[in-house]
């Protein structure tokens, strides 16, 4: 698996540390992660008016 990388600028990269400290997670990829996933729940309740839990896909598509 290819793993991507975002390029950070300075003031993005302190905002993503600063919710990495008030969230107590570990490191910035986890971070990124959490707020991805923070917003996809977000952006679907907006949709369906209810909130859906997010669970990882194994295997693709056939």
């Amino acid at each position: 698996m290819t793993k991507l990388r975002l390029s950070l600028d300075e003031e993005l990269e302190e905002a993503i540390a600063a919710v990495r400290e008030r969230e107590g997670l570990e490191t910035l990829d986890q971070t990124a992660e959490w707020l991805l996933r923070r917003r996809l729940r977000k952006g679907t309740q907006s949709l369906t008016g209810r909130g859906r839990a997010l669970y990882d896909v194994k295997g693709g598509r056939r």
